[in-house]
């Protein structure tokens, strides 16, 4: 079940939304309904679910609609049309009393503002969520103390917000958001207001948290680069409608259209695609059953000078040169043991392009790419130029 559910959605700001809606099926573009009607199309039939423990990041361009998506998501803005459930609960139907509550204990919200009130110290400010819920003292600034433990304010407590650096107020807001323990935490162009340093520190500080709470968050930003690196998929907006949603590698690689490619074609791919996204079938022999002579017929066959020794649980033991299975076969060795090479390059399968470069440059064998020890697939070098090239085939020399 998703932790969010958003179904039809669409927010038109002006005093004829229904005649808008109307064009809108009429297949009129957001420019020609404000030419016609005066009103401005905000959000355009949206629908998505976030699953518990996401990190879902919507996308866009400034106009595109998604920092309205995100305040029609908590209903500071009221929806023209469509639903929007958390949990088993639709905020487009709750009434105010049920509202508060839906927004107290199960939507956390991080702004790009900080927010933070500076007459009031660090801990007042982590425990101000949580004062308004009617929290007793101890227990409020019992969580507001794990809260900022856990974003590294732990010695900040009796400081004031003036007395920190952006990075670090940007920090107290988080901390105020996890302090409730929100089911989702909302965050509107969190990081954008902090200068570059700073803002990569906060990326990596959120990618550390993610890891180890597992929270749902839904995270606006008009930087890809930024989406690319948060997010466990993307949706990308333009002129309110979501026009792609995907995994980071699905919007690089098989953008959905024309504007999706042209938005994508300046991304630093070796910072996205991953060894998973660019490894190759290996050719494989078992080191329990098979001998040099096997090994030789399986390079012969592929037109290879190496193959990879597994178990049978497909756990990697090492390589076999085509040199050093030849001259065992001519010795009559019918087993692999003393032929193995076992200093086999190695990458996780999640290891990013960029970290791959210097092990595959020093590597005399195609990188293995493993999981837990067993081999999914193997790196050669042509395929990561290819990867990295515009149109995907190799353009240097290797």
């Amino acid at each position: 079940m998703n932790v969010i559910e958003v179904s039809n959605l669409s927010k038109i700001f002006g005093k004829n939304p229904k005649q808008a809606l109307k064009l809108l099926d009429e297949g009129y573009s957001k420019s020609e309904i404000l030419e016609k009607t005066g009103n401005t199309v905000g959000v355009n039939r949206v629908s998505f679910g976030v699953k518990p423990g996401e990190t879902f990041v919507i996308m866009g361009l400034s106009g595109s609609g998604k920092s309205t998506l995100v305040r029609l998501i908590n209903r500071l803005i009221e929806p023209t049309e469509g639903s929007i459930k958390v949990g088993d609960q639709d905020l487009s139907k709750a009434d105010n009393k049920t509202l508060r509550e839906i927004r107290r204990k199960k939507l956390g919200m991080v702004f790009q503002s900080f927010a933070l009130f500076p007459h009031r110290t660090i801990l007042e400010n982590a425990e101000f969520g949580l004062e308004i819920q009617g929290i007793s003292k101890d227990e409020r600034s019992k969580k507001a103390k794990e809260s900022l433990e856990m974003v590294g304010l732990g010695s900040y407590f009796d400081q004031y917000p003036e007395q920190l650096s952006g990075g670090m107020q940007q920090r107290v807001g988080l901390a105020r958001a996890l302090a409730n323990d929100p089911d989702v935490l909302l965050m509107d162009e969190a990081f954008s207001a902090l200068d570059p340093l700073i803002r990569k520190d906060m990326q990596d500080e959120l990618i550390d948290l993610q890891a180890k709470m597992k929270r749902t968050i839904l995270f606006i930003t008009h930087d890809l680069n930024e989406a690319l690196r948060l997010g466990d998929r993307i949706a990308l907006m333009r002129d309110g409608e979501i026009v792609q949603i995907g995994s980071p590698e699905d919007i690089l690689v098989n953008p959905a259209n024309d504007y999706v490619e042209k938005f994508v074609e300046d991304v630093d791919r070796s910072k996205v695609l991953t060894a998973q996204h660019i490894m190759q079938r290996p050719e494989t022999v078992n080191i329990n059953t098979h001998g040099p002579r096997v090994a030789l017929e399986r390079m012969r066959k592929e037109g290879i000078s190496g193959v990879y020794a597994v178990d049978e649980n497909r756990q990697l033991k090492g390589y076999i040169h085509a040199k050093d299975a030849s001259e065992a076969a001519k010795n009559n060795v019918r087993t692999l043991e003393g032929i193995l090479k076992t200093n086999v390059p190695t990458v996780e399968k999640d290891t990013p392009m960029s970290e791959i470069f210097n092990i595959i440059h020093d590597a005399p064998i195609p990188v293995a790419v493993v999981e837990d020890g067993r081999i999914l697939g193997i790196i050669v070098r042509g395929a990561v130029i290819a990867a990295l090239s515009e149109d995907g085939e190799v353009n240097i020399d290797e």
